[in-house]
């Protein structure tokens, strides 16, 4: 079990190693200043709604408005990632361990136990706020991530940030998407979303992974805003 580890970490090392190898310091310099910009303005542009999510959120229900949670992120490097939050305080995360468990070993389409709704979520989630849902179906929960674009530890756009008990069900190849920043959307959020099984999702970061430019990045950018509001491969 130990030698495997070493092997999955020495395979995500090389992989981040050669995406940085072959990107131009210029490049890598603007993609951080567009990150620092757009996330900046974004925050402004929104403080209203996110200053009234967050009085919406502890009026509704007993904690607090941000949600902290430990995420896998370049390199397989932990970090913090912020979320508004969309449960009650005493939410059990085993039901979602399982699920997820179940969608990367592709069982979970075939369970009708699942209650599958959309690729991450259950259909049927009495964990979830009534306020936490409303927030979820317009992706307002996931606002409070620009300030992880702010801090350096996410991209506007790249692979979703992976859980931990997530990463340790990956095949080897999964491990690509570590290559790069995990990003606030991405190529998969654009191309279908929740249509998707979860090994398609995978792919299409690797793909991202591979296809990274700035022109890319401003393409998946450009069409987030009509995915979102169209709800195009949502729940």
């Amino acid at each position: 079990m130990e030698a495997h580890g070493l092997t999955r970490e020495a395979q995500a090392r090389a992989a981040a190693t050669a995406v940085l190898a072959t990107e131009p310091r210029l490049q890598a310099v603007a993609r951080r200043g567009i990150n620092l910009i757009f996330s900046t303005a974004l925050i402004l542009i929104f403080s209203p709604l996110l200053l009234g999510t967050a009085i919406a959120i502890r009026l509704d229900s007993r904690g607090p408005a941000l949600f902290r949670q430990r995420r896998v992120g370049r390199g397989q490097k932990e970090f913090t990632l912020y979320k508004f939050r969309s449960m009650r305080l005493d939410a059990d995360p085993r039901g979602h361990r399982e699920y997820v468990t179940a969608l990367i070993k592709g069982q979970a389409e075939a369970a009708p136990e699942s209650n599958r709704k959309d690729l991450y979520k259950l259909a049927v989630d009495d964990r979830i706020t009534s306020v936490g849902r409303w927030i979820r179906r317009w992706s307002i929960d996931e606002l409070p991530q620009l300030f992880n674009v702010v801090l350096g530890d996410m991209s506007l756009v790249g692979p979703r940030p992976a859980i931990s008990y997530e990463v340790a069900e990956y095949p080897s190849w999964y491990l690509q998407r570590f290559s790069v920043k995990p990003g606030l959307t991405g190529l998969w959020q654009v191309s279908g979303r929740n249509e998707r099984t979860y090994e398609e999702m995978v792919r299409l970061d690797v793909e991202y992974v591979e296809r990274r430019s700035l022109w890319l990045d401003l393409s998946i950018l450009f069409r987030t805003p009509w995915t979102v509001l169209s709800r195009k491969g949502a729940a």
